[in-house]
């Protein structure tokens, strides 16, 4: 029986992968029905968007709204003069209306947003400060959008260099939930029969063997692997890999294999 104590000694890793990341926010809402609010959080990428609407203090309705309403492809998004189709900094604005204080310190709990450094050829940390250019930088996947320029910096996708960013909260909490998106199961031959589905599935396993260990130490761990189906970047998959987050969180919550203190 795994023991969960209370919400300020709690931690919450939120992983990339795309629309997947709607199964987030169906962890947190199943998480809040039984009165299970993380405080330490730390995400990649959509993980890092979930985190920071949870941590302004979003349910998940408000989530989804944010990412139903946001527009992935916008024909004036598109870029001229960066590396990327899409002008990533564009974006600045759509974020201002849901984190308009624009600041790690105006949150109610404590994130923690990890992006990569292009640059130096190393993961970022962000916790403090300006929010909105570090969320940016974050979701920013190569090569769709433009890297984010802060300090004389470039910055992209946090999932290149850390998926799953369990150590920036471990110092932190003393029991973490673990919620990962990026899944893989077993296929069969005609899963494989493009050059496409071939890079999809080795690039879904190479990310899944390097952060195996990390997921292994989490105290409680919701991997739904009905996410695979779904294309990370494929926004009719949103409502379903929402259900699917919501309903397999309530299994692994109802399973008894748990209690509150």
């Amino acid at each position: 029986m795994v023991k969960v104590p209370e919400s300020s000694k709690m931690g919450i890793v939120l992983s990339g992968g795309g629309v997947r990341g709607m199964a987030h926010i169906g962890l947190l809402k199943a998480l809040g029905e039984r009165g299970i609010y993380p405080h330490w959080i730390s995400g990649t990428s959509v993980g890092a968007l979930v985190g920071a609407l949870y941590a302004g203090g979003r349910d998940s309705g408000e989530m989804m709204a944010f990412f139903r309403e946001t527009p992935l492809f916008r024909y004036n998004f598109f870029s001229l003069n960066k590396p990327g189709l899409l002008d990533t900094d564009r974006y600045f604005e759509v974020f201002m209306e849901y984190w308009p204080h624009n600041s790690f310190e105006s949150l109610g709990k404590p994130l923690f947003v990890v992006a990569t450094d292009l640059l130096a050829g190393r993961e970022a940390i962000f916790h403090k400060g300006p929010l909105i250019p570090a969320l940016l930088a974050s979701a920013a996947l190569p090569p769709i959008f433009s890297p984010v320029e802060m300090e004389s910096g470039l910055y992209a996708d946090g999932g290149i260099m850390n998926n799953f960013p369990l150590e920036p909260i471990k110092e932190h909490a003393t029991f973490i939930l673990g919620s990962n998106v990026s899944v893989v199961k077993e296929v069969g031959r005609s899963d494989i029969r493009s050059s496409f589905q071939l890079a999809n599935r080795t690039t879904a396993l190479m990310i899944y063997a390097i952060n195996r260990q990390k997921i292994k130490g989490c105290d409680l761990v919701f991997e739904p692997l009905e996410l695979e189906k779904i294309g990370v970047l494929d926004k009719k998959g949103m409502e379903k890999a929402f259900q699917i987050g919501y309903d397999h969180s309530c299994r692994v919550l109802d399973s008894g294999g748990y209690t509150s203190s």
